[in-house]
């Protein structure tokens, strides 16, 4: 697969670049961002992907997360994917959390998304595959994100053990079959057998399988989102399954790139310790 370099910007004396490339798992064009740190002058690094969420695209996280300064301090390349397919023929909806911009990472089965929104397929397979292939990575990988981003990172993570050895998350939906965002969503890209929906339901997930390292989820308490996105859910699970991690109630913060930017440093540093 060939990367078409739209831009390159330096950064923290590494370089944000994004690129475009067919995809076949989502049949359209698809658009995603790479940071390389200074390090990936030398060799290999070990690779971040930063999930993200609900209305987004690639360059949200890239612009506002503030992961670059971090990334380039530990040596950590950062992979931010699109949220969705897009573009003429690309199924679509009216609503912000549906079609377009919301992918909910997953391989849709009814019609009309099931021709394209396949997100799920794309990250874990597809550009992962294509990322090592043209970039000077390293096949160590860490995955978080943020909301929807943030239910991606945990689902594919905990599938895919093989694949990725370090996961956290900021504000995940934690609880999507529990959820009006996810019962809508789910319901629409898979259909209303709800025994089909638990392979992307991180509570579910975490309960059945359980991971192979611990976890670091950071939560605003004054998120506005907070009903929505059932952290408790989560954090029960994870004591009921004696599962090693840390959930972190983040007084007075909310559900914006201010509380993603604030804690980056955090997810960042964690992530290289255990790449490295």
């Amino acid at each position: 697969m060939s990367f078409e370099l739209l831009s390159e910007n330096r950064s923290f004396g590494g370089s944000q670049k994004v690129f475009r490339h067919p995809s076949n798992s989502c049949g359209c064009d698809m658009t995603f961002a790479a940071y390389l740190p200074p390090q990936a002058e030398d060799g290999p690094v070990p690779v971040l992907w930063y999930l993200s969420g609900l209305t987004c695209t690639h360059e949200n996280a890239m612009t506002k997360a503030g992961l670059q300064e971090h990334a380039s301090r530990h040596g950590l390349a950062v992979i931010y994917p699109d949220t969705s397919p897009r573009g003429t023929g690309v199924a679509d909806d009216e609503a912000y959390d549906l079609g377009q911009g919301a992918g909910f990472y997953v391989n849709a089965t009814r019609d009309p998304w099931r021709s394209h929104f396949r997100m799920y397929d794309y990250v874990v397979n597809e550009l992962r595959g294509a990322v090592l292939e043209n970039l000077p990575l390293l096949d160590r990988h860490g995955i978080t994100g943020h909301s929807m981003g943030g239910h991606g990172a945990i689902i594919m993570a905990v599938r895919n053990p093989d694949l990725f050895d370090s996961l956290s998350a900021f504000a995940p939906i934690a609880n999507p079959t529990q959820s009006d965002w996810g019962r809508k969503q789910l319901s629409a890209y898979l259909g209303d057998d709800e025994t089909e929906w638990s392979d992307y339901d991180s509570t579910l997930l975490l309960e059945e399988h359980g991971w192979k390292s611990d976890i670091l989820v950071d939560q605003g308490a004054s998120d506005q989102f907070l009903d929505l996105l059932r952290p408790e859910a989560l954090a029960k699970t994870m004591a009921k399954c004696r599962l090693p991690g840390t959930v972190r109630i983040q007084r007075g913060y909310d559900h914006s790139y201010y509380f993603v930017n604030t804690f980056a440093g955090d997810h960042v540093a964690w992530h290289a310790e255990r790449l490295n």
